[in-house]
């Protein structure tokens, strides 16, 4: 699917990437991807994450369909619906590498981190009632900051697989790395910027603020899995 391309030089998404900086550094740094490369990370960590990247997908779905809905023309109300049925796909294969015996087994049934619940709610929210420019550019951390970490990690995940072609850390990697990936991903970019020169003057600083916010709980929801937060008092919590 090819989106409208956009007639200025100068494209917005780079000054949505510029604006994310400090953010997306301190995510390359952080030490959940340094293991995760190296193939060094807790195993319980690696489920942990998955459990609650599963989680984040269902709230993702809704987000990206919802997009969709508010597109301005059917190209790119096509791609966001296409995107979001990817990420259903994308659900099933954590589901698949949570029960396919490579990691600890639970039966407990997870529940949303405070961070996968604050990006979901705050992505949903913002889809659902923010001008679609806003909503395009809160969603595109997801498919963009994940993108930048599967090329970093690349190399490192080549390695790993070289010396366990089955290591599901290098597996995982590899597959945020794949061209099909990134071309979704510069896709989602041009759409942006396509909302972006359709947009007023204030719409577009909204859409910096969106990206920044979004960028922010991409940080908080890497970070919660090697060092998750638990819900204040929920080991009290009374359920009637």
């Amino acid at each position: 699917m090819t989106p409208v391309v956009s007639a200025d030089p100068v494209r917005f998404t780079d000054l949505l990437w510029d604006a994310s900086a400090d953010i997306r550094h301190a995510i390359d740094n952080l030490e959940f991807l340094r293991l995760l490369g190296a193939g060094t990370l807790p195993l319980d960590a690696f489920r942990r994450y998955l459990e609650q990247d599963s989680l984040y997908l269902s709230g993702y779905v809704k987000s990206l369909s919802l997009l969709a809905a508010h597109a301005p023309n059917p190209l790119a109300g096509a791609f966001w619906a296409s995107a979001a049925a990817s990420a259903m796909d994308e659900a099933s294969s954590h589901e698949a590498m949570l029960t396919g015996g490579s990691l600890p087994s639970s039966t407990a049934t997870p529940e949303p981190s405070p961070a996968c619940l604050g990006y979901t709610s705050y992505l949903t929210a913002t889809s659902a009632t923010e001008p679609y420019p806003v909503a395009a550019a809160a969603v595109l951390p997801c498919f963009w900051i994940y993108a930048d970490v599967g090329r970093s990690l690349a190399e490192a995940a080549k390695t790993v697989l070289d010396r366990d072609p089955d290591h599901p850390y290098a597996r995982w990697v590899a597959a945020y790395d794949a061209p099909e990936f990134h071309a979704i991903v510069d896709a989602a970019k041009t759409f942006v910027d396509d909302a972006a020169a359709a947009a007023t003057l204030d719409q577009r600083e909204q859409m910096i603020d969106a990206f920044v916010v979004a960028s922010r709980y991409e940080l908080m929801f890497w970070d919660s899995a090697l060092h998750p937060t638990p819900w204040p008092l929920a080991e009290s919590a009374v359920y009637a």
